[in-house]
């Protein structure tokens, strides 16, 4: 869903750069409103990162912060474009301010995703190869729960009741 965010603003941008280029180049007036809204619409993209919550893909930077906080890390092996559990979870729950509210209390949220259609570096799938391999990952999602030094305390996956339920879950396996 987010990716399906981010490419609505990345086309409008597109569009609203080449309207500016194309067409309003002697009118200042018109130049302006579409630069206020290309702005807005910036804004509202970079508020939508922080919308979702703080998801970390470097896993030894999330082992740090965790480490660092005293949490355990929700890590959540998703297929964020195709998998259609894992769509679900993140509209169901992880979207969810009560989820965020949870999270930002409890956990150092890790989110190893294995996209079909979005980019990623070689060094992130890389990363998120090994530690599915490593964690024997067999399908999506897959949340587990694991200390700062890397050890499972708990698994978890889709689960029907909204973030309520789901934070119960997942209190009595962290607490």
């Amino acid at each position: 869903m987010q990716n399906i965010i981010y490419e609505f603003f990345a086309g409008t941008l597109i569009i609203s750069v080449t309207l500016i280029k194309t067409y309003c180049v002697e009118n200042e007036e018109i130049k302006m409103r579409i630069k206020l809204v290309v702005s807005c619409l910036l804004f509202f993209m970079m508020a939508g990162v922080t919308f979702a919550g703080d998801w970390e893909t470097d896993f030894e930077k999330a082992q740090a912060k965790a480490e660092k906080e005293g949490k355990p890390m929700l890590v959540d092996f998703t297929g964020s474009d195709w998998c259609g559990w894992c769509i679900k979870l993140d509209e169901e729950v992880f979207a969810k301010k009560e989820f965020q509210k949870w999270a930002a209390e409890n956990v150092v949220l890790v989110k190893l995703d294995f996209p079909k259609r979005t980019k990623q570096s070689s060094k992130l799938k890389k990363q998120n190869a090994e530690l599915a391999k490593k964690y024997e990952v067999r399908g999506f999602p897959t949340i587990l729960f694991l200390d700062a030094k890397g050890k499972v305390i708990g698994k978890s996956g889709y689960m029907a009741g909204g973030p309520s339920a789901w934070t119960k879950s997942a209190d009595s396996i962290i607490k």
